[in-house]
């Protein structure tokens, strides 16, 4: 008999990028993705995305998430999401958050949050679609708040919640993490860890906006719309990820202003909020 499992993580924005140090910082953004894994006797794994998009990440979660069960089934999973594709928005974070808790949700099974985390980010680096594993990007996206963490050992550091509104701006133009000059990121590492220390007294308004223009500067992206939500009185506004995609934390009344000024920039504009709940299987 076939057995279904439906669950869903969300995206996240960048406070620290861990390419230069593998220390990172990042918090939940409600925006979702959802996923659904269908059990099969066909040993065979078969993935989805509606948005369209390579499958390998999320056929390589469900393919991780059995074997850690011992399970000999194939299965179908398909991915739909809010989170806009390689804009530095943790769109892979959020499909392989979904996709594990998905698999679990059909084998009736359990893992605790962390090592649901660890699963996916085996499988990220499994499908070549990150650097560092994200493991920041992955604690944000499935536990929501901001999370601070070592990549390289996959440790979480802090955890705390802010109900902070957020605005992103998100050209259409994608940019895959995979692709990134790190030779570049890692000249930038020595101030990079000064912005991280920041993040971990809890500045993390001046650690995202320290990482934004240092990442802006390293891998070529425009500081114009720092600039101008810095202009408006933001505090907390960066390069998100790899790019292109620009975040801003603040309050709605900040907001209200930066997000005409962004609209005519001409990207998409996103107005959203800090997801504080995380990702979750739901029946």
């Amino acid at each position: 008999m076939k057995q279904a499992g439906y669950a869903y993580a969300y995206g996240a924005g960048t406070i620290i990028n861990a390419i230069s140090t593998w220390k990172g910082a990042a918090f939940g953004i409600d925006l979702k993705t959802e996923a659904e894994v269908i059990l099969t006797d066909d040993p065979k794994i078969i993935g989805y995305i509606e948005e369209g998009g390579n499958t390998t990440l999320i056929e390589r979660c469900v393919e991780l998430t059995l074997m850690r069960f011992g399970s000999k089934s194939g299965a179908k999973v398909a991915t739909k999401s809010q989170v806009p594709i390689a804009s530095g928005l943790k769109s892979s974070s959020a499909a392989a958050n979904a996709t594990v808790l998905a698999t679990l949700d059909a084998l009736g099974e359990k893992l605790e949050p962390l090592e649901v985390i660890k699963l996916g980010v085996q499988a990220s680096l499994d499908a070549k679609v990150t650097i560092t594993g994200a493991f920041d990007d992955a604690c944000a996206s499935m536990l929501g708040g901001f999370v601070i963490t070592d990549n390289k050992k996959k440790e979480l550091i802090k955890r705390e919640e802010r109900d902070w509104q957020v605005l992103i701006l998100a050209p259409e133009k994608k940019v895959f993490s995979s692709g990134t000059n790190v030779m570049r990121s890692r000249l930038i590492g020595r101030w990079v860890e000064m912005a991280y220390k920041e993040a971990v007294i809890g500045n993390y308004e001046k650690a995202m906006t320290l990482n934004g223009f240092l990442y802006c500067a390293a891998l070529g992206f425009s500081t114009e719309p720092m600039m101008i939500a810095l202009e408006t009185g933001i505090e907390g506004v960066s390069l998100s990820g790899t790019g292109p995609a620009y975040t801003a934390l603040g309050n709605p009344e900040l907001l209200d202003k930066l997000e005409p000024l962004w609209n005519r920039l001409g990207a998409k504009v996103i107005r959203t909020k800090v997801n504080n709940t995380g990702g979750k299987a739901c029946r």
